[in-house]
């Protein structure tokens, strides 16, 4: 718990934060609407059920705020520029931005269902008062329409007027609907299982968000729900003359004979959302520019294990190590966008990607690539923007971890320490990397052999044989290859790769790893870097805190995770 509170101290803080002003904004709104004098008359008929809705209406309107915020990729991209000289703790933070998304997402959930439930007790309660003749003050007040169509306070004028009426004629029922469904299909289609398998749906639902903030915006423009006015306040104090709208005496003084006046709470959501979306649309236009700009396809290289490599060039296309880019193919999907690592290297004049058949856009993008023969399918490119792999030399020691195709930011990262130490670069700050690739077939392994052959190579020419320390993982194997492997175990090369580290076969021990690593570098902080999935996310950043000492002079491990 120590080295959590160590090394993600600024992460709760943040958190701690955004629970902080929601709890403020709910309690702080909760007593007003219940206890300030301007809402007594509204109380009257709707009870705490008023609190309730105006509390959480304030909720989501501050999370609505923040939405769309972690993203906006080109903003993340400048900030993480800008924080080059900051605290590694501080920049890690963008790491986080899809996680902090995730959350703010869920607490519009939660609050949308109280706002929900809340106004459904409020619509009850506004018909049962219109339908009520016994003289009480709710049933009075619901009555003040038939002296003065201009004073209301109840929005249900008639007896035969239903809640389900309201809630499907009028712009805050009607919007409240449209909202709500479009909030439940955009966090239903963002499960992990239908991101996984069925990505387009998850792609087309989520862009209901412009529905959402539309909706948003107009939803409170009708004022439906009212409060008595500052004027009338001054005049129709509540406190005194509240008695006198049940029991009307025949002599009283002026001012408490007069009926109070009521005025609608006035719209405030496209206050709290303004500035985030006009910034949203700034990055929207911006990512369709440069979507427009021509991208040449240099060279496309199909691999086993159906992976296809894209070789592209664009003009002014500037990147850095595991950057990612968005990728589309109009021959595909004129409107899908779907993320890809970068797998070259900067210091080389073209960029490329690797692209394995994981679903149905990637496999038809594959099949459009390999039936097309004189001409290259147009590709749209949108980036590059950045991500927590940017930092890998800004560490003495990097532990790279990918899976299957999450090799791909580490095949750029590579790439880049093979060219530098051609150009005998002396200020590469990283001195030691260890690279750990999971995989469950040998065909994974051959479109990675080559460059981990180079860099033996070099690396031995170089004199720094000890620089790169890889792992390749087979983890999933039959008896055959097993025997295989044993069979040549005293020979020189792995009879899988051809390659001087032998095969594993199984999964790594994480804890004999990070141990090895540990007394290899006790005065070092270690970069921990994985591309992969969520469990294997889990089993590492739980070793990073086992293995962090708690004295500031001794190995440190900070985990870094590709979120895109």
């Amino acid at each position: 718990m120590g080295n959590w509170l160590v090394n993600h101290w600024f992460s709760a803080a943040v958190l701690a934060a955004w629970l902080g002003i929601n709890i403020f904004l709910f309690t702080y709104y909760f007593l007003f609407f219940d206890r300030d004098e301007q809402y007594f008359y509204t109380r009257a008929i709707l009870g705490s059920a008023l609190a309730w809705a105006r509390a959480s209406a304030k909720c989501l309107n501050f999370n609505s705020m923040l939405i769309l915020l972690p993203v906006c990729r080109n903003l993340l991209s400048f900030l993480r520029g800008s924080c080059s000289c900051c605290r590694r703790t501080l920049r890690k933070q963008l790491d986080h931005n899809l996680t902090f998304h995730k959350l703010v997402a869920y607490a519009l959930a939660l609050f949308t269902a109280v706002h929900i439930i809340a106004h459904l007790f409020n619509l009850e309660r506004y018909n049962h008062s219109q339908q009520a003749n016994d003289g009480s003050l709710h049933a009075v007040l619901s009555k003040m329409h038939l002296q003065d169509s201009n004073k209301w306070l109840n929005p249900i004028h008639s007896n035969q007027t239903t809640v389900e009426y309201v809630a499907f004629t009028t712009i805050p029922g009607l919007t409240g609907v449209i909202i709500t469904l479009a909030l439940i299909l955009m966090v239903t289609s963002s499960t992990e299982f239908i991101r996984r398998n069925y990505f387009e749906v998850f792609w087309y639902t989520h862009h209901l968000f412009i529905v959402y903030f539309i909706g948003l915006v107009i939803h409170g423009v009708a004022g439906l729900v009212r409060g008595q006015t500052e004027e009338s306040m001054k005049e129709v104090h509540p406190q005194r003359c509240a008695e006198f709208l049940v029991h009307k005496p025949k002599e009283c003084r002026e001012e408490c004979c007069k009926d109070p006046e009521f005025g609608s709470i006035p719209a405030e959501s496209w206050k709290w959302v303004l500035a985030p979306v006009i910034l949203y649309i700034f990055e929207r236009i911006l990512r369709i520019w440069r979507a427009r700009q021509k991208v040449v396809v240099t060279k496309a290289v199909m691999h086993p294990a159906k992976v296809l490599e894209l070789q592209m060039q664009k003009k002014g296309f500037r990147m850095e190590v595991g950057q990612y880019i968005f990728v589309n193919c109009p021959a595909v999907s004129l409107l899908e966008w779907h993320p890809f690592t970068l797998t070259s290297a900067p210091e080389e004049d073209f960029f490329s990607i690797h692209i394995r058949a994981a679903g149905d856009w990637t496999e038809s993008i594959i099949d459009t690539f390999q039936q097309q023969k004189l001409e290259m399918p147009r590709i749209k490119v949108d980036g590059p923007f950045g991500t927590a792999s940017e930092d890998v030399f800004r560490y003495e020691v990097a532990m790279l971890v990918g899976a299957g195709i999450g090799v791909t930011p580490f095949a750029s990262i590579l790439k880049s320490i093979w060219y530098r130490f051609q150009q005998n670069d002396q200020t590469l700050k990283t001195k030691k990397i260890y690279f750990y690739w999971l995989c469950r077939d040998t065909d994974a392994f051959t479109w990675f052999n080559d460059l981990l052959a180079s860099l033996e190579q070099k690396m031995a020419e170089s004199g720094k044989a000890d620089f790169l320390t890889y792992r390749l993982f087979l983890t999933g194997w039959n008896t055959s290859i097993a025997n295989n492997a044993a069979l040549h175990f005293d020979t020189v090369t792995d009879t899988v790769t051809g390659l001087r580290h032998k095969t594993i076969y199984g999964r790594p021990r994480w804890d004999i790893e990070f141990s090895a690593v540990a007394t290899a570098h006790p005065r070092s902080v270690v970069g921990v870097f994985l591309c992969g999935p969520e469990a294997l996310a889990k089993d590492l950043q739980r070793s990073c805190h086992q293995h962090s000492s708690l004295d500031p002079r001794k190995v440190k491990f900070y985990f870094n995770k590709e979120n895109f």
